[in-house]
């Protein structure tokens, strides 16, 4: 350290010395100038007081702590150069030494004044430089206030610099304080859990002892620099493609990521667990200048006083700049020769000691062989070890101030700073206290051990450090963290799981990560047996971040390992230690992450405080449904949230978990939903089902959106709305049904006793999941099989009365759906399914009989079907609405039996006629056949139906046959539709009534569409046939119309050989004939449906010949049409033709190539200009520009 010159000595006392503390100054006041003099000397030399030259022991950490302390760099220089000054001639007080007075004195914004000052004329001060520059000089550490020494030792004087330290750079006890900030290489962490263990204290002792100059050599020269460690490769790797990313070298970037596949460029903690991020490599080239080496090396030693410190002591003496080479050297050496005497003589007294103990300890063995206590054995040891200590300090010649401490303070001194003594060892381990050294040579004493070891001592004489030197020899390494752990053999449960937590986190990040769930119940047991909560929450934190990625077994695996934890140490400890790891990765990067956080809330909930269960959980689960766009990590939290609904108890929750309800049956994903139904909502159901509010609120609110949104509804329903709470409903129905049988008047009498009745296979619909399963409800299959059978028997015998709960079924319940079903749109197809699926299953839940009796009459009352309520029915439309299809395929079919089906059919039967003789609209009967025509089950019964209507008398209910066959005949076998349909159909083709024969002709196209069978094929193209060549339908225009439709709807996907024989020479016939047609009307009407059907027709093949002999003339026949009734359609079709013949001129004259369509053909940019030009032109109806862009093959 720096100081003033000497030379002040005449004037008596002029100078100030800046390294002294206040009392040392007062001190120096009245001294001579020859004694300030050779205090200085001795201080630049040696770091020693006159007073403390002597003073220096292996016991005293403060004096070596200080002596290779990463002081205020230029300390030395300065000091020599005041030593360097003439003893008799006042020297000018150095600006180094103004600097440190002021930086002593805290008068930080002057010093920054003259560090600015200097800095500007060019002579920057390197001690203000480095002192500015680190930024733990600005943070308040709780230690010794600036001027003072260790605690109990004022102004105490350490190797290397005075008493008064200078602010922020010790603390109490002499242990150094680095800068805990980020924004300096210094303190860049990079191993923190790396393979090199305890790197910190290994490589700065390491440091020491190299000489300095050796040391400078290495860190400036690029050929011997330290070969880059696996981890630091990491770290830097990311910091590169980080500023390349920033800086838009991204081809670059991704070439860098390329040849660094084995890393996640996009996840810091790839690098490795638990390592702070340091800043960008910008941020470090501009701090890179604050680093820089100066006139003296920093060096970092621990405090932990050992041998090895005093022999590395020579070295560095040994190793100081030429800068210090002063007249004082010899006196110097001769301090240093003084001071190794000193460690030989301190050594032979250590190994008497250690024999001293070998001693007691053969003491101790045999007070244990004779049943002695071993508390009286190891107060024995402690007098002798504070013996021997305060012997060491006398015979080191002890400054004063430490002998006049108390004993306690002085044990502190001495060995509390060994790297290696844990704050917890009690009283009894005090030889765990030792050095490290000494340790391995003095097993400490094991209280549980049942059976003393003992070795054979040889009979020979050679001295203790005899035996010392020669044991040396042996390759042993206890200076290393690893080899620390290693020659501490655990003596204890205890001391087992101390060690696993010290080794744990070195071990995890250096295991596959394939393999990693093996040291799960490692981490487990140690976490719950460790005694520090700081360890086991850092255990905890590895076991949560174990794997980057889990999969699904690996999750099974952590979660099973939480289970297991939360068992085994009670909820309290799980709510302060598995929680926040939970909450910590609650918007982790990685989707699995989440999901283990999610899997996490529910296998936990049952080992969880109540009151967090319905709080911080709830909460936590609630934020990742709202907020997580993973629908696995969603799944999993819906799941979780039927678990905490079947152990939350605070009813002032319900609420909040309906509105979660309501949000989980919206989520946009299938997966999220499908959980909600089969875990979520039948929990919440059985939690409501406990409160009261099945009947009172979830149901009746779900029915109140329904109407809500039917009501809104009226010129666009929400359909997907609507399935969302009708399917709430249907899976509402389990609970329903067992709530009312568990409050039924029998539920008293139920009591399992004698031979239980079986349940039936079928009785109830398969449920979505065992918690919808009616016996898992009710408790137990046989005891659902006791309250069916007094259910069926109260139902049929006993009737209602009293019975609450299936009352408010029947009254409320029904009479509202019913009511809300002839609301719905009955072309809604998806609607008339839902409701209808909802009916089956309620029906089928609550059985036959209630069917029977409670449900069917319901319906009945309202459709009122038979003949003399034609007209009434007609006006107020009741056949018209989704009630015919719900009852007839919702509850009709719920059972099967002969009589069941006869029901069926006669219903259908009876509104196909009433609506045909009142000439109502037939959406409800085609709904009903369009849904029971989905079931193969139920063709045989339609068709039945459907012959009643071919031969009724009525020519009205014989034409809603045949429009009906249409409907029909895509879902049956071709078996049927040639035994069943076809004749059908051509019995009503003959039928007297013109209307009739008509109605059959789509029927008859859909079986061109569908069927393949040659012979079917043929009689219908006969059929059809008679129809265009008949003489007597030569004028019948409905006819024409007819078969044009259904030649445009089926011609695209009809046979080809059908297509080109049949459907397009026709068209060129039909058109053809609409020349001649006199009634405009009529005239345009035809032409427009000729134009859907070519237009349909175009994205066919067709080839060369049908082209020029049919196609194109029949284009050209409705061109004449379209140039007087349409003249925008006209335009479209005159290009059309054009391309067409264009298409065959090019055809003669290159090869075909291939199989190509009209449409493909039809793109030139002229077509193209003209077609989208007129298109907003066009006054057709929808369906016609629909047919236009439609593709057909």
């Amino acid at each position: 350290m720096a100081a003033m010159a000497p030379g002040g000595s005449g004037s008596g006392g002029g100078g100030v010395n800046p390294f002294l503390s206040d009392s040392d100054e007062d001190d120096d006041e009245v001294s001579t100038t020859e004694e300030r003099r050779a205090g200085l000397r001795l201080g630049s030399a040696g770091g020693l007081d006159p007073g403390s030259a002597d003073s220096l022991s292996p016991q005293d950490p403060v004096a070596l702590g200080n002596s290779a302390r990463p002081g205020l760099p230029g300390e030395s220089a300065a000091a020599a150069v005041a030593l360097g000054s003439s003893g008799e001639t006042p020297a000018r007080l150095s600006i180094d030494a103004i600097a440190a007075q002021l930086l002593r004195d805290q008068y930080l914004l002057t010093a920054l004044e003259l560090h600015t000052e200097l800095l500007e004329s060019g002579r920057e001060l390197p001690r203000l430089r480095d002192y500015f520059s680190n930024p733990g000089n600005f943070e308040r550490q709780s230690g010794t206030p600036p001027g003072m020494g260790a605690p109990g030792i004022p102004g105490a004087v350490g190797f290397g610099g005075a008493g008064g330290r200078e602010p922020s750079t010790t603390s109490g006890g002499g242990q150094l304080n680095r800068a805990g900030s980020i924004s300096t290489l210094d303190s860049l962490d990079f191993a923190r859990y790396s393979d090199d263990g305890n790197r910190e204290t290994d490589e700065r002792v390491a440091e020491h002892e190299v000489p300095l100059q050796e040391r400078k050599n290495y860190k400036s020269s690029p050929e011997i620099q330290e070969p880059i460690k696996p981890l630091e490769k990491r770290a830097l790797n990311f910091l590169v493609n980080e500023f390349l990313l920033k800086n838009n070298y991204k081809l670059t970037s991704i070439t860098f990521s390329d040849e660094n596949d084995d890393q996640d460029f996009e996840l810091w903690d790839d690098v490795g667990l638990n390592i702070p991020k340091p800043p960008d490599l910008l941020q470090l080239y501009r701090d890179f200048g604050n680093h820089q080496g100066t006139g003296k090396d920093l060096v970092d030693v621990a405090s932990g006083v050992e041998e090895g410190d005093f022999e590395a002591f020579p070295r560095v003496a040994g190793s100081l700049p030429p800068t210090l080479e002063t007249p004082q050297t010899l006196e110097n050496s001769l301090l240093v020769q003084k001071l190794e005497d000193k460690i030989s003589l301190l050594n032979s007294e250590k190994w008497s000691l250690m024999e001293q103990i070998r001693r007691l300890e053969s003491e101790m063995d045999f007070l244990k062989s004779e049943h002695f206590a071993i508390p009286v054995v190891c107060d024995s040891i402690q007098p002798s070890l504070d013996q021997s200590l305060h012997i060491d300090s006398e015979d080191s010649g002890q400054n004063p101030t430490v002998n006049s401490s108390d004993e306690g303070k002085n044990k502190d001194i001495h060995l509390s700073k060994s790297d290696e003594v844990d704050s917890t060892v009690p009283k009894e381990n005090v030889p765990n206290s030792l050095p490290r050294r000494e340790r391995e040579a003095v097993p400490p004493p094991s209280p549980s051990s049942k059976n003393t070891v003992h070795f054979d001592k040889p009979n020979r004489k050679l001295s203790p450090a005899f035996h010392q030197a020669l044991l040396s020899f042996c390759r042993m390494s206890a200076d290393s963290r690893l080899g620390s752990e290693v020659s501490r053999i655990a003596d204890s449960e205890k001391s087992v799981m101390l060690m696993l937590g010290r080794c744990l986190p070195h071990i995890v990040p250096n295991v596959l990560l394939a393999k990693r769930e093996e040291l799960i119940p490692l981490i487990l047991c140690t976490a719950c047996l460790h005694p520090e909560p700081k360890e086991r929450d850092q255990l905890l934190h590895i076991l949560f971040n174990l794997i980057k990625r889990p999969d699904d077994e690996q999750r099974q695996m952590i979660l099973t390992g939480c289970v297991a934890f939360a068992r085994h140490v009670g909820p309290t400890r799980v709510e302060a230690e598995l929680l926040p790891q939970c909450w910590e990765q609650i918007n982790h990067k990685y989707p699995e992450r989440r999901l283990l956080v999610a899997e996490s809330c529910g296998a936990l909930a049952p080992y969880l405080p109540k009151e967090i269960r319905s709080s911080l959980v709830l909460s936590m689960l609630q934020q990742m449904l709202m907020e997580d766009k993973a629908d696995l990590v969603r799944e999993a939290v819906i799941k979780s949230l039927g678990i905490i609904m079947g152990y939350i108890d605070d009813p002032d929750k319900y609420q909040q978990g309906f509105e979660l309800l309501l949000s989980a049956l919206g989520d946009p994903s299938e997966r999220v939903v499908n959980a909600t139904h089969q875990v979520f909502l039948p929990a919440y159901a059985a939690w409501t089902t406990e409160l009261g509010n099945l009947q009172s609120h979830l149901i009746p609110t779900l029915l109140n959106k329904i109407e809500k949104l039917l009501r809104e509804g009226e010129h666009g329903l929400d359909e997907h709305k609507l399935h969302m709470y009708l399917s709430a409903l249907q899976s509402l129905i389990p609970s329903l049904f067992a709530l009312v049988l568990q409050n039924a008047p029998f539920s008293s009498k139920a009591k399992l006793h004698g031979e239980v009745p079986q349940i039936e296979v079928t009785r109830f619909p398969r449920p979505m999941s065992p918690l919808q399963d009616v016996s898992t409800i009710i408790g137990s299959r046989e005891q659902l099989a006791v309250l069916l059978q007094l259910y069926d028997y109260q139902l049929e015998q006993e009737g209602t009365t009293g019975w609450e709960s299936l009352l408010w079924v029947v009254n409320q319940l029904l009479p509202q759906l019913i009511e809300i079903v002839g609301k719905i749109n009955v072309t809604s197809t998806a609607c008339v399914h839902e409701f209808s699926r909802f009916f089956w299953r309620l029906c089928r839940t609550f059985g036959k009989i209630f069917t029977n009796t409670k449900v069917k009459p319901q319906f009945q009352e309202i459709l009122r079907l038979s003949e003399e309520n034609i007209d009434s029915s007609a006006r107020n439309g009741v056949l018209t609405k989704a009630t015919v299809p719900i009852y007839a395929t919702g509850v009709l079919t719920c059972y099967i039996q002969e009589e069941d089906r006869k029901l069926l059919v006669g219903f259908l039967e009876d509104v196909m006629t009433l609506l045909s003789l009142s000439h109502a609209s037939l959406d409800s009967l085609k709904a009903s056949f369009v849904e029971l025509g989905a079931n193969p089950a139920y063709h045989e019964l339609l068709l039945t139906v459907l012959w009643y209507g071919v031969v009724h008398t009525s020519a009205l209910v014989r034409c809603t046959a045949a429009r009906m066959f249409e409907l029909l005949v895509k879902g049956v076998n071709e078996t049927l539709v040639a035994q069943r349909v076809v004749p059908a159909l051509i019995t009503l083709s003959s039928d007297p009534e013109i209307s009739v024969r008509i109605a059959t002709i789509p029927a008859f196209g859909t079986i061109m569409e569908t069927v393949i069978q040659r012979e079917l094929l043929e009689r219908v193209k006969m059929q059809l046939a008679s129809f265009l060549e008949d003489p007597q339908y030569q004028d019948q225009y409905s006819l024409h119309t007819e078969i044009i439709k259904t030649f445009g709807r089926v011609g695209p996907n009809a046979e080809p050989r059908f297509r080109d024989e049949f459907v397009i020479p026709h068209l060129h016939k039909l058109a053809l004939v609409n020349n001649l047609q006199i009634v405009d009307s009529k005239r345009l009407d035809i032409a427009t449906h000729l134009f859907e059907a070519y237009s349909a027709l175009s994205c066919c093949f067709i080839s060369e010949d049908l082209m020029v002999n049919h196609f194109l003339p029949g284009l050209r026949c409705l061109r004449i049409d379209m140039e007087h009734l349409s003249p925008e359609h006209e335009v479209i079709l005159s290009s059309m033709i054009k391309e067409c013949e264009q298409k065959v001129e090019n055809k003669t004259v290159q090869e075909p190539q291939g199989s190509m369509s009209i449409a493909a053909s039809l793109v030139s940019e002229d077509t193209k200009t003209k077609f989208l030009n007129k298109m907003g032109q066009l006054t057709t109806s929808g369906a016609m520009l629909a047919n236009v862009f439609q593709r057909k093959k």
